[in-house]
């Protein structure tokens, strides 16, 4: 997520940069392997995410939310459709607990809420686990 929100503030350097210095920086916290897909699917399907944030809190648009919530969101949704390694449900308290350590005051009932309705509505949630 650091790297996503990163690039939100330094567009002048490539993800790419950006994902190399976090890794060598937290070199025996990460998996690289999680972290190259993760980086790599938000960016590519990046405007499908935020469509998703978009239509699961239409209340919201997508420029008031806060980029940590925004970048948060964009992580699990991504999760929720494309990696299939973890329990749905795992992913959303992860995401919850980010919005908590990170975020505003109630980001983490925002995230909470955006992320059950795409949990709810998400036919194409690519998780036997579901």
């Amino acid at each position: 997520m650091q790297t996503l929100f990163e690039h939100d503030f330094r567009s002048d350097e490539s993800i790419d940069q950006i994902k190399n210095r976090n890794i060598a920086e937290y070199e025996s916290k990460v998996d690289h392997e999680f972290i190259n897909e993760s980086v790599a699917g938000v960016f590519t399907h990046r405007d499908e995410l935020n469509k998703k944030i978009e239509d699961s809190a239409p209340e919201w648009p997508l420029d008031q939310i806060s980029n940590v919530d925004k970048c948060t969101l964009q992580l699990a949704i991504y999760e929720l459709l494309y990696q299939k390694d973890t329990p749905p449900k795992v992913v959303i308290n992860e995401a919850v607990e980010l919005a908590k350590q990170f975020g505003g005051d109630s980001s983490s009932k925002f995230v909470n809420g955006v992320l059950g309705t795409v949990y709810n509505n998400g036919s194409e949630i690519n998780n036997d686990n579901k």
